[in-house]
């Protein structure tokens, strides 16, 4: 992947790169990158501004920011699902929230005072982003968290597969960018997998559920292949832990006996739905199953997909490092991690150079780049 700015070296203001807690890896490579890209006509040892957010024993916190970022372009990467984070808490250890993470990025926004020329965030995973939208009298969170920032001073939020972009809507005049994650994957697909087949007497490609079928269209389209969606039924009169509970999943699509299949979603709680799925597809005579989810949470561990990895039912899982993964995680045989560092860098950079990011967003041209490469174009 080439840097897609013009030549031109003039930038919108010096940048500055920070990183929140739990976000000094990704960041510490994003820099490095973007040293790399930049060499050539700016030596700096890093772009990377340091911060803190100390906490006091009763919990509360404060951020102090270590330099200046006065007329600067600041980037702030945060990882508000990172729950490696802990601090003490009526000397108690305590597990960074979701709801944490978010303070102490207001409290780093806050801490700059106005003094940057520009902030963006990057937040790979939107915070409450799968509640986007009211089917009861329930609050809006995602969509008060944009406004929050936008009247901070926020001027753009970068956000990586989207649970429903829709949500921009929500701040229509401010910066919001709804990165793909899908020449990735397939990336991490053809590396990790080199005898798989983009045709359709040998893949498919398979949504979880109605709402993820743009993704897995798009997946489709750009790969040549058939697409199968499985829906949700239901049971609406019961609500357990604030939803009504899934009673099947019912297949809808053409046979998949003897095929590989992708099943494409954007992010893994449990796993509950998508290893009920592949253990169907098992059933119905599939070859092998793929998993691709930008973000894998596993909020109830790895043991059930430990067990169907032994039984067969899956092969690989996919996800993107742009969240916490367990050491645990990263040592399994069944999981593929898919290095987003280099993508954000380019994005960083093309941004920093007030530059169009359109190329990057669209993925076609290189996704069809690699299909020549490895002979399937």
């Amino acid at each position: 992947m080439e840097r897609h700015c013009e030549e031109s070296n003039q930038i919108f203001g010096k940048l500055s790169i920070i990183s929140m807690r739990g976000c000094e890896e990704i960041t510490s490579k994003i820099d490095w990158y973007l040293k790399q890209f930049r060499k050539d006509y700016e030596d700096v040892d890093t772009y990377v501004t340091h911060v803190k957010c100390p906490r006091f024993g009763t919990g509360e916190a404060k951020c102090v920011i270590n330099e200046t970022v006065r007329g600067h372009d600041v980037y702030i990467i945060c990882d508000v699902f990172n729950y490696g984070v802990t601090y003490k808490m009526y000397g108690k250890e305590a597990c960074m929230s979701p709801d944490d993470h978010f303070q102490d990025l207001k409290r780093i926004i806050a801490a700059i005072s106005g003094k940057a020329r520009r902030i963006t965030v990057i937040m790979p995973m939107l915070y409450e982003g799968r509640q986007h939208r009211r089917t009861a009298r329930e609050s809006l969170d995602c969509a008060v968290a944009l406004q929050e920032l936008v009247k901070m001073g926020v001027s753009n939020i970068l956000t990586f597969d989207a649970h429903d972009p829709r949500v921009q809507n929500a701040i229509p005049v401010s910066g919001f960018d709804d990165v793909q994650t899908t020449y990735q994957m397939i990336k991490a697909l053809t590396r990790a997998v080199p005898d798989i087949k983009f045709d359709k007497e040998s893949t498919i490609v398979i949504s979880p559920d109605e709402g993820g079928m743009n993704r897995c269209m798009y997946y489709s389209s750009v790969l040549g292949l058939d697409l199968g969606m499985y829906y949700k039924r239901r049971n609406y009169s019961v609500v357990i832990d604030g939803k009504n509970p899934i009673e099947a999943h019912e297949y809808l699509g053409r046979d998949v006996r003897g095929k590989d299949v992708m099943i494409v979603d954007d992010m893994i709680s449990s796993g509950e739905s998508v290893l009920d799925i592949a253990r169907k597809l098992k059933e119905q005579g599939a070859k092998r199953i793929f998993v691709f989810t930008a973000f894998g949470l596993f909020v109830n561990g790895l043991t059930e997909f430990d067990a169907a990895y032994e039984k067969g039912e899956i092969d690989k899982v996919f996800t993107t490092n742009l969240v916490y993964r367990t050491p645990e995680l990263l040592q399994r045989e069944w999981y593929c991690e898919v290095d987003m560092t280099k993508y954000i860098s380019l994005l960083v950079d093309t941004l920093n150079h007030d530059d169009t990011i359109s190329n990057l967003l669209v993925p076609v041209t290189r996704i069809k780049k690699l299909m020549e490469k490895i002979g399937q174009a």
